[in-house]
């Protein structure tokens, strides 16, 4: 394979990754330039694209969990996540079997569901966000530690 074709390659993953910033195409772009080197030497297309595929995949293993973990360190929790683990105060009572409760928590009222199905929770209780399920809270009571 011609050596350019792997340059071409190499320029468009990080221009890929450039354009995302989101550690899609950066470990393609590192085998694609170890295959550029290897296609330099003059060997066939089957050691080249061993190459991209041994040195990509290497670099993904290796590298992946150390750039999520460090890189996206500072991802900012949607509104709905940030809310589990919180206090919330419930305005009707929670009883999943008639389906019915709310709970306010921020100033916002959400329907919530006790993450117990058993368990009634009466109305001006505490309670603690456990999971966000689409739009209802499922909720535990409160206790302090």
């Amino acid at each position: 394979m011609i050596p350019v074709y792997w340059l071409i390659a190499f320029v468009v993953f990080v221009g890929i990754e450039i354009a995302t910033m989101a550690l899609t195409t950066i470990w393609f772009a590192g085998g694609a330039f170890a295959a550029f080197l290897v296609s330099l030497t003059g060997v066939g297309v089957e050691p080249q694209l061993a190459v991209f595929l041994i040195v990509s995949f290497i670099l993904l293993f290796l590298t992946r969990p150390f750039a999520a973990k460090y890189i996206n360190s500072r991802t900012v929790k949607t509104n709905a996540e940030s809310l589990i683990g919180c206090k919330a105060r419930v305005t009707a009572q929670i009883d999943n079997t008639l389906g019915l409760g709310t709970a306010v928590v921020n100033g916002q009222e959400w329907t919530a569901r006790a993450l117990d199905p058993d368990e009634i929770i009466p109305k001006g209780t505490m309670v603690r966000i456990e999971k966000i399920q689409g739009v209802k809270l499922l909720v535990s009571i409160w206790k302090e530690d």
